[in-house]
């Protein structure tokens, strides 16, 4: 029994909640304004998009009955408040990278990302058709939430470093911003590693509070100024090969909604998944052209530093391994990412050498 339902029993009673089971649902009536909070600062590229994009797709699809006020961080809550203020009741909905709530549930990080994870599709065919948005749902009951994935950055860059990486021990004492598991597993090799929101990088990298960061993706990032600060750019990360950002509504919310505003609220959120992964796609191209004409060094991580990552990583997971729900949705992702790697690696990833090759 999840935490929500055992409080609503104890306080009712039994007789009084078998009678409740049995009574037609009650939806709230006429008109309504629904907060919603993020952990996007106002106008960061890309993410905050994805945000604005689900709140104007549920006002436009509900002509108005739902309204979707979007408060950016900082403008209502906290960018790392958001999860409470939507549990709490403080705020109806909130939109965000879920992994930054693994403190909360260490599951919650296999809904934006882990290293050496799923890239963007294999995340949607595990989502959507092979029990990632159930399993997402099952970890929501826990805390009132009901979740949806609600954008997608593509493969995440390796990063920004104020000097060049050359091995594993380079780490060693190094401040670097990265969230979620993969800040876990950078943090075995020695990082001093920092969970900041989005909207405070820029200035931390800037007064040498960090000596390094990992945001996005070139676009993101140019958006963002990184370039000017330094010129050391890692263009392929092992911390979120395919991060999926969340729509989580309180879950009292979500029942008070007609059955068509419930589906309606899913729609958006699965819309805004994929415009948003198109968004970063199309963009990131011309965005790292940019980058290396102002003078932007690209690199790539050297094996031994790829190795390093992956043992780190495995040890990351490995430890969570004896909570029941991070468990099975380990498994359960895994099964799914090999399933779909199997396949994708056969087709996709031999014609795109081909046609490379072919078309010079």
């Amino acid at each position: 029994m999840d935490r929500r339902s055992f409080l609503r029993t104890s306080a009712i009673g039994g007789t009084a909640a078998a009678a409740t089971s049995l009574a037609a649902p009650v939806y709230a009536q006429g008109k309504r304004t629904l907060t919603l909070v993020t952990t996007w600062g106002r106008g960061l590229a890309g993410v905050h998009d994805a945000a604005q994009r689900c709140a104007d797709s549920i006002t436009a699809m509900t002509d108005g009955q739902l309204t979707v006020d979007l408060k950016a961080a900082g403008e209502l809550v906290g960018a790392f408040e958001v999860f409470d203020a939507v549990t709490s009741g403080q705020a109806d909905m909130y939109h965000g990278a879920d992994y930054y709530f693994v403190n909360q549930h260490p599951a919650y990080a296999y809904f934006t990302s882990v290293p050496f994870g799923m890239t963007a599709q294999e995340l949607a065919n595990w989502y959507y058709y092979a029990g990632g948005m159930e399993l997402h749902d099952e970890l929501g009951q826990i805390f009132g939430l009901k979740s949806f994935l609600g954008g997608n950055t593509g493969a995440q860059s390796g990063g920004w470093f104020t000097k060049e990486i050359t091995g594993p021990e380079d780490f060693q004492g190094l401040k670097f911003r990265m969230p979620g598991l993969g800040g876990e597993a950078l943090g075995k090799l020695g990082a001093s590693v920092q969970n900041l929101p989005g909207a405070e990088v820029y200035q931390a990298l800037a007064s040498g509070a960090i000596d390094g960061t990992e945001w996005i993706g070139p676009w993101a990032d140019e958006k963002a100024g990184f370039q000017e600060i330094t010129k050391f750019y890692y263009t392929a990360g092992f911390h979120e090969p395919g991060a999926g950002l969340s729509l989580a509504m309180n879950r009292d919310v979500f029942d008070s909604l007609t059955p068509a505003q419930q589906k309606i609220y899913e729609i958006a959120a699965g819309e805004a998944h994929q415009n948003n992964l198109a968004q970063f796609l199309s963009n990131n191209g011309a965005a790292l052209q940019r980058l290396q004409a102002g003078g932007v060094k690209v690199l790539e991580f050297s094996d031994s530093v790829w190795d390093a990552f992956g043992t780190a990583s495995k040890e990351t997971l490995d430890q969570y391994m004896g909570d029941d729900i991070f468990s099975r949705v380990r498994n359960s992702a895994e099964e799914s990412m090999k399933a779909s790697s199997n396949w994708i690696t056969r087709s996709e990833g031999t014609y795109r050498t081909q046609r490379d090759r072919v078309l010079g």
